[in-house]
């Protein structure tokens, strides 16, 4: 349900997916900077455009549905984490990357690298490269018997 608002919400929403970039203080406005800064103008112009015209057509709130979208963005983001975690891992030959270079470049521990992928982790990225996985140190979790009970 779209929420009232003394503000135009489309506008406001569109600023806090697509901020305007601000120089730094001694950073002159390069054509790059100027650039991505047109950019992010256009980006606000259209999703606001978007968000009014779903409200308009769909009454779907603008709020809920930029929320939901940077959520499945966040999700989509993990599964990456994990994928490429996987690769450096478990598919880098001779020597795999490093637990300690992985969990710095993904703001993580070394036991949470360890820990962050799994079986479909590591099919996903044989799946999508052709390339074969190193020997996986863990057995595959036993499938469940049709009486619901595991293998011993």
């Amino acid at each position: 349900m779209y929420v009232v608002s003394r503000r135009d919400i489309f506008s406001d929403l569109a600023a806090i997916m697509h901020p305007i970039p601000r120089p730094e203080p001694d950073e002159e406005e390069h054509d790059g900077f100027l650039e991505m800064r047109d950019q992010a103008a256009r980006d606000q112009e259209q999703t606001t455009e978007m968000l009014r015209l779903s409200w308009e057509e769909g009454q779907v709130d603008p709020l809920i549905s930029a929320l939901g979208d940077a959520r499945r963005a966040k999700e989509q983001a993990e599964e990456l984490i994990r994928e490429l975690l996987a690769y450096g891992r478990e598919f880098v030959q001779p020597r795999p990357y490093t637990l300690g270079d992985l969990a710095a470049a993904a703001g993580m521990s070394i036991s949470g690298v360890r820990t962050a992928y799994g079986h479909r982790d590591v099919a996903a990225v044989a799946d999508a490269t052709g390339a074969k996985p190193r020997e996986w140190r863990a057995q595959d979790p036993a499938p469940a018997r049709d009486d619901g009970e595991v293998p011993a």
